[in-house]
């Protein structure tokens, strides 16, 4: 649960810092750190063969992703979130992160993987991009954690 607790706020932090603009003010304002890590608390205590949560620490957590396999392809594995804590971004705890995700989607068995970002979040479309990511054409409208949002679909061979 220590982790839990912390990753609640990374969570919430790094929603707020990514998507505002992308989604409603208030209901990022409203995010509870709580909620998040009651939610996260939840997923690690719950185990699952076929998922997995990686968390990056330094003196603290700064960071987790979440994989698994992907909902409307489930021999495809998915990146279903990463989240860094907004003040270390740039500093390579994301690309580090986001590498690990890729081994573990790999050693799950899955010889490809997809991720969803929304069209306006340029900076995380750059930084997918750039580490062999792109985009497949594939766009969605989805509830993600309350809130409507447009996404799009990026796809990697692993």
């Amino acid at each position: 649960m220590d982790d839990a607790l912390v990753m609640g706020g990374v969570h919430v932090r790094a929603w707020q810092s990514a998507y505002r603009g992308q989604m409603p003010d208030e209901y990022l304002d409203g995010l509870s750190a709580q909620e998040r890590a009651q939610m996260w608390s939840d997923a690690l205590a719950r185990p699952d063969d076929s998922r997995a949560i990686l968390v990056v620490h330094d003196r603290e957590v700064v960071g987790f992703a979440a994989v698994g396999p992907a909902a409307d392809a489930p021999s495809t594995g998915e990146l279903y979130s990463i989240n860094i804590e907004p003040d270390r971004w740039g500093r390579g705890y994301g690309r580090a992160l986001l590498a690990r995700a890729e081994v573990e989607l790999a050693a799950l068995g899955y010889d490809e993987a997809v991720l969803w970002v929304l069209p306006g979040n340029e900076r995380a479309r750059r930084f997918y991009e750039t580490t062999g990511w792109a985009s497949d054409g594939t766009e969605r409208v989805k509830e993600v954690l309350g809130v409507i949002v447009s996404e799009i679909r990026y796809r990697r061979a692993l």
